[in-house]
């Protein structure tokens, strides 16, 4: 994994949301900072430009000078904090931002010449705040532009993005989606709970609440539940869920995030296949131990052996 640092900016006046503290505002359950953290879980050390707040994980802070300075001098703050080679580049307002496009941004910036690379939106606008950047040509440059404009404050970003040879990046509309107004985050809060996302949205969000990584089949669990609920009765379903949680985390104490993986989907197999073997019971279609049809008619103990006429 290429090593790399980010900063998040996170110090905004948010006025088209009527100055209320947006880095916090929630969706999904979780805080918008919260969310853009987790999608860079692998940087080596995280910077937040900003006020002070509970955060998913550990993170340094700072602010810039003067406060409210602008996005330049929150750079130039958060950069102050860093020592990798390359350094991520967020708002903390993306409530889609993903791995995926993360991993794309550094490998795209670590093509050779490049000084960095950016995300483009839909429209085809540079978003220099879903970025990653090669330090020494970022501190380079940052500096060139304070001393010719005696500061960075109240500096807009394409000033330096301008100087910078950076590869660009079509990262579909979701990744640079961001929440400027109350609309936004409407709209943030209503897709993620669309069909096709709510589960995937949900999982993430408690697996964040929980402290927990790894990253389990969720077909394989909801299969379980159906089974569960089909074969025996329908608060079998979360009952048995839980009871395969808890035996796969008692035998895999200790592992990695794959190991564990592997046991829950173990433990899936084994409730799944009894609650099949239920359900074939109550349809009459089972074995007993000794062969004969548990479904079926009584067997006649009066006849052969018993001394019974």
């Amino acid at each position: 994994m290429t090593a790399y640092d980010v900063i998040v900016l996170a110090g905004g006046a948010a006025k088209r949301l009527g100055g209320a503290d947006k880095p916090g505002v929630r969706v999904g359950g979780r805080s918008l900072l919260d969310r853009v953290l987790a999608a860079c879980d692998g940087a080596a050390h995280s910077v937040v430009v900003g006020d002070r707040r509970a955060t998913v994980r550990p993170v340094a802070w700072t602010r810039e000078v003067p406060q409210g300075g602008g996005p330049l001098a929150a750079l130039g703050a958060g950069l102050r904090l860093t020592t990798a080679d390359r350094v991520l580049v967020l708002s903390a307002d993306l409530p889609f931002l993903g791995r995926a496009t993360v991993d794309t941004l550094l490998a795209a910036a670590g093509q050779p010449g490049r000084e960095g690379a950016l995300c483009i939106d839909p429209d085809g606008r540079d978003q220099p705040l879903v970025a990653v950047y090669r330090a020494e040509p970022l501190r380079r440059e940052l500096a060139l532009i304070a001393t010719e404009y005696g500061s960075l404050a109240g500096l807009p970003l394409r000033i330096l993005t301008a100087e910078l040879d950076l590869a660009r990046i079509e990262a579909g509309p979701d990744a640079a989606f961001d929440c400027d107004t109350w609309d936004d985050i409407a709209a943030a809060r209503a897709r993620i709970r669309e069909h096709g996302a709510v589960l995937d949205e949900w999982i993430t969000s408690v697996k964040n609440e929980l402290g927990i990584e790894l990253d389990v089949d969720t077909d394989v669990l909801l299969d379980l539940a159906r089974d569960a609920a089909h074969g025996v009765a329908r608060p079998a379903a979360p009952l048995t869920t839980f009871l395969v949680g808890y035996a796969a985390a008692r035998a895999s104490a200790g592992a990695g995030p794959d190991e564990a993986a592997a046991t829950v989907a173990e433990a899936a197999r084994k409730a799944t296949a009894l609650a099949l073997r239920w359900e074939a019971e109550a349809a009459g279609q089972g074995g007993d131990a000794t062969g004969g049809a548990t479904g079926g008619s009584k067997p006649d103990v009066g006849r052969e052996g018993t001394g019974t006429p």
